[in-house]
């Protein structure tokens, strides 16, 4: 090893291989299986296979959050204070992983479509609840990897990117493979408009994300933003006139290629886990503290936050307008084992990409605080950090830019089934919505502060006072 790398390395500026890469960026594409089939497809369980009431869904989903918003600190805080044998973050991947696959199994069992209404509303409740504590147990920690594995800032992009890549792996699996899966469990013919619709906005994240070092060099890192959410709003401008003017039927081309349009600009989300790390640093340079897991902890509160408020509204304002799930004709197979069978084989494959996360992934920088970090640190960190607020608020809204149109996107293709208030209520949630919601994150982009530059130097002089102790 040659001396810049050594002093690099020392400095904490480790050069990670291509295993360590791929190693981490498993872990995201497996709680994506698990993560997207709720995000896209538990409303329509819950509504059309188990005929649960709209209103009821809407209540569940916004209180779990609600109920995470407080769990998710009590995660970040106990992980921040407590080292396992194996490795302060990663050792979760083993420990939340199994528990993590047997409830997500469990979420959607073939003999609750028997059960009375109450025992179904029970079940729902549990089975929601508990999947998403656990999931935290995975999720706060594995992000809390990324900024314990090294402090460059270029090797964070491009781990961000590979780990984005992956991500959306485990997102075109679900959103393309769920529809697929059923109508192969029930012997049904694909409707591969549909699957191709509800996916194809994955596609470009498997070109961009690669290449993000140079766009970033070419366009800067706000221009880099800036371009992504203008291309997205684009899309969905495109995708409203042809739902509403056009027929979505003779414009299938048109409409894959807006569609990928607007994944360009929702990717602006999955560029977002990139700015943590950042706001890390400036915490552990304000106050001498890496609170890695106590940010991913934020982090997530606001990623579930814009989740849960899109979960709540979609039911609920769709019932407004007239559009009413458990009583239109369903876009999938309502037939209960095929969405059982369908959602165990996501989780079986998502645990052992969490064992492989778990062996691919090294952690070089952790610090535990001389004092456990209370809940009123944590807050004081919130308020006191400007950038931490900026980025929690861009994750709120850009999640909910991503997640209010999922469980509508199965129906788009099948607009003309629908009469004219139901495709505007369709409308409403996969076109207009998500491209004001765009407008605002770059609003809220244009306001944040952190430089590479400066993001430099305060690594740089947090790597000074170590070795100065």
């Amino acid at each position: 090893m040659n001396t810049q790398n050594s002093g690099n390395v020392a400095n904490g500026f480790y050069k990670l291989s291509w295993l360590q890469r791929i190693g981490f960026g498993s872990g995201d594409l497996a709680q994506n299986l698990i993560f997207q089939t709720v995000a896209c497809y538990l409303m329509l369980y819950l509504t059309t296979v188990l005929k649960i009431n709209a209103a009821f869904v809407s209540t569940l989903i916004l209180t779990v959050r609600l109920i995470d918003c407080f769990w998710s600190p009590v995660v970040g805080r106990y992980i921040d204070n407590h080292n396992p044998k194996l490795g302060k973050y990663r050792s979760y991947l083993l420990y939340g992983g199994i528990p993590l696959t047997i409830a997500a199994c469990l979420l959607m069992l073939p003999q609750a479509a028997e059960w009375d209404m109450t025992m179904k509303l029970i079940y729902a409740t549990v089975s929601y609840t508990l999947l998403s504590m656990i999931y935290s147990v995975v999720n706060i920690p594995y992000g809390s990897i990324m900024a314990s594995m090294t402090r460059d800032n270029d090797e964070v992009l491009i781990l961000t990117s590979t780990r984005m890549v992956c991500a959306n792996i485990g997102q075109i699996i679900v959103q393309a493979g769920f529809p697929i899966g059923l109508a192969i469990c029930v012997h049904s013919a694909v409707n591969w408009d549909q699957a191709v619709f509800m996916a194809i906005g994955t596609l470009p994240a498997f070109i961009i994300l690669p290449l993000l070092p140079i766009l970033k060099k070419l366009l800067g890192k706000k221009g880099l933003y800036y371009t992504l959410l203008t291309i997205g709003l684009v899309g969905f401008v495109i995708l409203f006139c042809i739902g509403k003017f056009g027929d979505v039927k003779e414009s299938t081309l048109i409409i894959q290629i807006a569609k990928i349009m607007t994944g360009v600009g929702l990717l602006v989300g999955s560029l977002m886990w990139a700015l943590v790390p950042e706001v890390i640093t400036e915490a552990e340079y304000r106050t001498g503290n890496r609170p890695a897991a106590t940010v991913n902890a934020l982090a997530g509160v606001a990623f579930k936050a814009g989740f849960s408020i899109a979960g709540w509204i979609t039911p609920l304002v769709m019932g407004w307008i007239g559009f009413n799930f458990a009583n239109e004709e369903s876009a999938l197979s309502t037939d209960p084992s095929a969405w059982f069978t369908v959602t165990c084989i996501f989780a079986i494959v998502g645990f052992v990409l969490l064992t492989l996360c778990f062996m691919g992934s090294k952690e070089n920088i952790t610090t535990t605080p001389e004092k456990p970090v209370s809940f009123a640190e944590m807050w004081q960190e919130f308020k006191a950090s400007k950038c931490l607020q900026l980025v929690l608020s861009i994750f709120v809204v850009v999640f909910l830019a991503s997640f209010i149109s999922a469980p509508v996107n199965a129906y788009y293709t099948e607009l003309g089934k629908y009469d004219a208030t139901a495709q505007n209520a369709i409308l409403v949630f996969t076109t207009i919505i998500p491209a004001a919601l765009l407008v605002v994150v770059g609003l809220l982009i244009r306001k944040y502060p952190l430089t590479d530059e400066r993001l430099d130097e305060m690594s740089r002089e947090i790597e000074a006072r170590h070795r100065n102790k």
